[in-house]
């Protein structure tokens, strides 16, 4: 019986990892040119920012591990210097799954202090740990810079926000911020209240971003297309909306059911389709609700 238990139990993890790598075998890497070396990189995950010259390759965000190749095929074909530095925006496994990959192939990560703690202690879905090597080797608590390839990069931390240890990133001479999963663009973003992320938080983060921005600035948004000022100040009065609806509906005694119900308090955004991405409709006002009432 216990042989059985034990075969059956290595099946499933044989057979999980199989499924797991195999949903990734159609992804492709899709190159955008966003400056004359800054790029971002699509697949299945956040996006990626890529900066390329002289000084060698900085990465933010890595997506899956089971994408790591393609990644790396991405890039060599934008430069052949090696990966010196990767920047992972927040924990989530769909921006640091690739994080154990990119250390092999020489990238020293760079996070927020949080960053480091949550790998260090979140299990995996199958379980496990992250590896040693999937950890951030440079942490930081508030903000830091980074000279390479011809220009400063602000690194800036945004409090409870997404997650507790999300950062922006904003390329000072190519004009480019890359907000990490502080800014779906079209839709619905997720707040992940487990992980410290807050809805007020998420729009200082928001309105912190827009400080550094023009009308020339491409923004590398965590999910969606590459977009622009005017597109992340309707994102900002799309969250700032439903916090002003949902907020009166606590007022006035309202229950999370009431409000995770009242389609009329989206219904603006909802006909822009911004519920038809990973956070519906539905879970967008209950998470307002949980975060505003907490």
């Amino acid at each position: 019986m216990k042989y059985v238990f034990v075969l059956t139990s290595i099946l499933f993890f044989l057979f999980g990892n199989f499924a797991s790598a195999q949903r990734f075998d159609d992804v492709t890497i899709e190159t955008v040119k966003v400056s004359d070396h800054v790029y971002m990189l699509l697949g299945a995950g956040g996006n990626i920012g890529v900066s390329i010259g002289e000084d060698g390759v900085f990465m933010i965000d890595d997506q899956f591990a089971p994408l790591t190749e393609k990644i790396h095929t991405a890039i060599k074909a934008l430069s052949d210097k090696d990966i010196k530095f990767l920047a992972n925006t927040h924990h989530h496994g769909d921006h640091t799954g690739g994080n154990e990959n990119m250390q092999q192939l020489g990238a020293t990560i760079i996070a927020h202090d949080n960053v480091r703690q949550r790998l260090e202690t979140t299990p995996k879905r199958d379980g496990t740990s992250e590896a040693k090597a999937a950890l951030p080797i440079i942490t930081f608590n508030d903000e830091l810079c980074l000279y390479i390839n011809g220009e400063k990069i602000g690194v800036f931390h945004a409090d409870n926000a997404h997650t507790d240890g999300d950062v922006l990133l904003y390329f000072t001479k190519s004009n480019v911020l890359h907000t990490g999963d502080t800014y779906f663009k079209g839709r619905y973003p997720y707040i992940d209240l487990d992980s410290g992320g807050s809805v007020d938080g998420y729009i200082n983060a928001v309105k912190l971003g827009l400080q550094f921005i023009d009308e020339d600035t491409k923004v590398i948004p965590g999910h969606g297309s590459l977009s622009n000022k005017d597109e992340y100040q309707s994102f900002l009065k799309m969250l700032e909306y439903l916090k002003t609806n949902i907020s009166e509906e606590i007022k006035a005694g309202k229950t999370e059911d009431d409000v995770a119900k009242n389609e009329a308090l989206t219904k603006m955004y909802d006909d822009l389709d911004y519920g038809t991405g990973f956070i519906n409709s539905e879970k967008i006002r209950r998470t307002f609700y949980l975060s505003l009432t907490n």
